[in-house]
Formats: structure tokens, sequence, C-alpha cells
């Protein structure tokens, strides 16, 4: 039976975006009969869409949503990511791939990395780890297909994710949710409303005069965290001791290179640069640390390195590492940027969008907003921060340059505790902490902690019952099937013009 309208939570969205329209977009789709929703955004205030790289996981999301992904694809002018390409971060020279899949072909109890540790200890030739994933391998192919569900094919055991315009994924939301009765309101925000004794918000008064109330808003309204910062005073705690990049130029341009099937973060002198392929364009940006290299620089950088014609001047974008100490707060959840930021190394930006969406979505107000679920939304949003944090931290710390001031400044910094706890128990014996709740899992870690020359000292008692020439024929035969079936496969930019070239977006 449908729920009356005024029975509703009236759901109030500041500012649109990626982080307002998935928010909208979600709430129609998921949640029709216990919400209405009002998205309040300014064409006049910009957004920070400069090309998006995502994990696997927003494949989950627009399947909930009902997204037709080849559709998708065509109206993002997305491409496929099969995992990201690290150069020059361990040292100069280095370069490996931290892959949406496995090392290894399963071994039963025991890690792949143990096995790996043992036979590099012991000094025998090893094949290129990359060779060893069937990400990885597919990947450096320049190749893709999407995975089966043979659990018993090496082809099942990789994900992916996308590359696309961020700027074009708003809108491609903006429609979905409108469909679901979202209702959007054009105007700026003049004056926030609150209750003078539980201190909620009220309402959002526009420059007009519009006045917007709501039971529940969210704070989708970027950087300047309207709502829960400005409003609500809600403290930022400051992480850049640790991450001190606090800038990026970005600026797209032609793709005359490879449309590769993975994002590529080139370490430089005062940062590291993406590359991001699209089907009509690359995304380039060099993230910097200020205090290490000028802005003129840093573009003058970002200049020189770019493979085709610009299509935009350069864009400086300020930031500053860290989250919120709680994203809700009496009836304000913030989401994106209004809650935190952690610079785009490992493609996180949207993925927390997604999480925060999810969480508030099983934690959904019934009437009156509970304690409880608030204290849980903001217990998973802290733990999805803080420990992406220390994997942030890690490419850093994990390295032997000392070339640069800002190299040698991060590799010797001290990192937290929770960082320094890993690293110890990785190194004394190749072990990974197991959790049940994050968005990292083991090949993630594995995948940087190899390929930044991190190797553990000790390996599980247990990889001793096989002989080393028995570990190394179980290698070169999985190099070889997994190489001969990536050969099979067809080449990205193939696969895009058959399955979702962006031509068929009518």
């Amino acid at each position: 039976m449908p729920v009356p309208a005024e029975s509703k939570v009236q759901v109030v969205v500041v500012g649109g975006g990626t982080a307002g329209w998935m928010t909208a977009a979600a709430l129609t789709r998921l949640l029709p009969h216990h919400c209405s929703v009002r998205l309040v955004e300014s064409e006049a205030i910009g957004v920070v869409g400069v090309g998006e790289a995502t994990l696997p996981h927003i494949r989950a999301f627009n399947e909930r949503l009902g997204i037709d992904e080849a559709d998708f694809m065509a109206r993002t002018r997305a491409t496929f990511k099969l995992g990201i390409e690290f150069r020059d971060w361990g040292r100069i020279g280095d370069s490996y791939i931290h892959p949406f899949g496995t090392f290894g072909r399963g071994t039963g109890a025991v890690d792949f990395q143990h096995y790996w540790t043992r036979l590099l200890r012991e000094g025998a030739a090893l094949p290129s780890l990359d060779t060893v994933s069937y990400a990885c391998a597919l990947a450096r192919s320049g190749k893709f297909d999407h995975p089966t569900t043979d659990r018993a094919s090496l082809s099942s055991t990789f994900g992916y994710a996308y590359q696309f315009d961020a700027l074009l994924f708003a809108p491609y939301l903006r429609k979905i949710a409108e469909e679901g009765g979202a209702v959007r309101t054009e105007g700026r925000i003049a004056t926030v409303e609150r209750d003078s004794e539980t201190g909620d918000i009220t309402a959002v008064v526009l420059d007009d005069g519009d006045r917007i109330a709501g039971d529940l808003f969210v704070d989708c309204s970027g950087f300047r965290s309207l709502l829960l910062g400005d409003t609500l005073e809600e403290p930022f705690v400051d992480w850049s001791q640790w991450l001190p990049t606090d800038r990026a130029v970005a600026m797209p341009c032609r793709t005359h290179t490879a449309v590769t099937p993975y994002t590529s973060a080139i370490a430089m002198p005062a940062g590291w640069r993406w590359r991001i392929p699209l089907q009509h364009r690359t995304g380039n940006g060099y993230v910097y640390a200020s205090a290490f290299v000028s802005d003129d620089d840093a573009r003058r950088a970002l200049e020189s390195a770019v493979e085709g014609e610009a299509l935009a001047t350069p864009r400086i974008l300020r930031f500053k590492a860290g989250r919120r100490r709680r994203s809700w707060v009496g009836n304000c959840v913030a989401i994106g940027l209004a809650s935190g930021f952690l610079e785009p190394l490992e493609s996180t930006s949207i993925y927390l969008v997604q999480q925060a969406i999810t969480t508030l979505i099983e934690l959904f107000p019934q009437r009156a907003i509970a304690a409880s679920d608030r204290d849980e939304f903001n217990r998973i949003i802290d733990l999805e921060y803080d420990r992406i944090r220390d994997f942030l931290i890690l490419h850093y710390h994990a390295t032997t340059r000392d070339d640069s001031p800002f190299w040698d400044h991060v590799r010797t910094m001290t990192v937290p505790d929770s960082l320094s706890e890993k690293l110890d128990l990785w190194r004394t014996r190749g072990r990974l902490v197991k959790y049940r709740e994050g968005v990292f899992l083991d090949p993630s870690w594995v995948a940087v902690y190899l390929g930044q020359g991190v190797v553990p000292e000790g390996w599980d008692p247990r990889v001793d019952s096989m002989a080393p020439d028995v570990l190394l024929r179980n290698l070169e035969t999985l190099r070889n099937d997994i190489g001969g079936d990536v050969a099979r496969r067809p080449d990205h930019r193939s696969f895009i013009e058959r399955y979702c070239a962006m031509a068929q977006a009518a």
C-alpha cells in the first residue's frame, strides 16, 4: 500500500554534482515509499569533477539502481578499468599494477604471498608479479573481456571498474532521480534555519526567499560543507601531516596513445600525476604538495608530461586531507567532500560517496532519528576513511626514494600507529590484517607491499612442506595458463567499440 506523502520523510539534498545526484537517485529508486527527495543546487556554483576513475564497487551500485552498463558507459564516455598502474613509486624505474583481482590461482589455507616470499628470499628467478595475476596480465596486454562466472576458470579471478567523464555522470543520475520523483530546485542558499531547542536544521532559505523545509538534510555541498561544517560547526580532523599533498592541477588532452584499461599514477618530484583514458579524451592531473613545489612549476610539469593536444587550460584545485569528526550530526548527513577528502590516488572518492549512501539507506529513519543509527553510521564511515588513509600513506612511505625533498620527507615521516602495526606484521611474516569491513582486501595490500619492494623476512611455515622446484613449476604453469587465456581476449578499444561506444548514446 502506498505511503501517504505526508508520512514520508522529507529529504533535502543540498548540492548536486556526483554526490548529490547519486544520493537522490539511490533514495528515489530504493526507498520510494519511505521518503520524498528535493535537491537544491545552483548552476552558478561549479563542480569539482575532472574525470573519475572508480573502484569495482560502483558496479553493484549501478545494478541496484537498474542501470544498464552499456548505456551508462556510452553516455558517460566510459572505458573499463582493471586496476591502477604505479610508476616510479618504490624506486625510479619501477612499475606495478594494483589489480582488481587476485594473485595466484588459489592456494588453499596459505596465502599466495608466502609462497612468493619464500622463493624470493631463497634467490629463485621469479617471473614478473604482473604475470601471475589475471587482471594485471589483461591490463598489460591492453585487453578486456567480462569475467566468467565459472569459479574454476582463471578468467573469474578478476573484477573491473570504470573510467568516465564525471561531468556527464551527474546529469545521467539526475534523469534517473527525477524519473523517480526527485524535485530539483535552482538557487543559492542564503540562510539555514535551526530548531532553537534541538539544534536540528529545519529549513534552508534561498536568495529569492524560497524556504525549503525538511526532516533529513543531506549535505553534498562539496568542500564548503555548508550544513555540517559551516552551520553545525562539526570539527575537521586534519591528516595533512601524513598526506601532505594539498593541491592538484588538472588538464584534459586529446587521446593519441592507447586507451589503456587501467588508470596510471606516475610519481613526480613533489607528488604524482594521474592519467585517466576515456573514450573521447584523456584526463591528466598533477597532485602535489605546495610546500615542495610552486603552482607555476607544477603547471609547467604537467603541461610538459601530457601525451596529446591540450583541450583546456590547466586549473588548480586546493584541498586538505582529512574528515569531519562525525559525518551524521543531528538530522544532517554529509556525503562526499562535505564529509571529508582523501586524494584520488586509489580512486576512492565515489566509493566513499557510495558507502555513505548505502549505509544511510540501511539505517534510514523510520520516524524519529535514533541516536544508535547515527552512531553506527559514523562508526562505519570513520572506519572507511581511517583505513583508506592508512592505505594511501603506505604508498608514500614504502619507498627508497630520496631524490627530492618531498620523497625524503614522506619516506622518513612518522606514520599512524594503525599503519605501523600493519607494516610490522607484514615485514616479519608476510601477514595481513583481516577486516570484515573496508574497501581494500588482501590482494590490494600485497600489490603495494611487493610492488614497492617491501618483502617480508619470513613466511608461513606450512610453505616449507613443498619443494622449491615444485613451487616454481606451479608458478610457471600459472603464468602460461594466464598468458594463453589473455591472448584470446579482444583488445580494449575493440571491445568498447562493439559494446558501448559513445556513438551509441543518442
